[in-house]
């Protein structure tokens, strides 16, 4: 998914600021600490922390309501199936 949007820099001291749509922030689940990086030819704004960040209690909250469960039946590969000692 890429989305643009041009926005102007605004001084702010020795700084520069722009303005990022609460939206954007929001559906990232963007808080107050950011992670910048610089890239060639472009400056890359992160949420800083990793993406799997609160899986776990995802996970934990699956399992309460029963939605842990595998979508499909396990298949057996060919060497599970003829040569695995179970």
């Amino acid at each position: 998914m890429s989305t643009k949007r041009k926005t102007r820099m605004v001084k702010t001291g020795n700084s520069y600021a722009i303005r990022i749509p609460k939206a954007w922030l929001d559906q990232l689940n963007v808080g107050a600490e950011v992670e910048l990086r610089l890239e060639v030819g472009q400056i890359v704004i992160g949420t800083g922390r990793p993406a799997w960040q609160g899986w776990d209690e995802h996970f934990r909250q699956m399992a309460a309501a029963g939605d842990d469960a595998l979508l499909d039946a396990p298949v057996a590969t060919q060497w599970e199936a003829e040569e695995w000692q179970w």
